[in-house]
């Protein structure tokens, strides 16, 4: 698993508030598994798990529009 934006978010406010991984998941209601995968990068993790922990940062998922190159469809 590589390292994604998402993760490395996670795993910096993770740090900023100096939680634990234990800690994070405690107090945002996931379990522990889910926290490290997430910050691994896992790349299928359920959007309203991943929302749950971002909520405590203040930070929420969605969708957002592609960006692409001029020419590009």
């Amino acid at each position: 698993m590589a390292p994604t934006l998402l993760s490395a978010y996670v795993k910096e406010m993770r740090k900023k508030y100096n939680l634990t991984q234990m800690d994070l998941s405690e107090k945002s209601g996931v379990g522990l598994r889910f926290v490290r995968e997430l910050e691994q990068g896992k790349p299928t993790l359920r959007l309203d798990k991943v929302n749950q922990v971002l909520s405590l940062f203040g930070a929420e998922c969605g969708p957002l529009p592609i960006q692409r190159e001029e020419g590009e469809k």
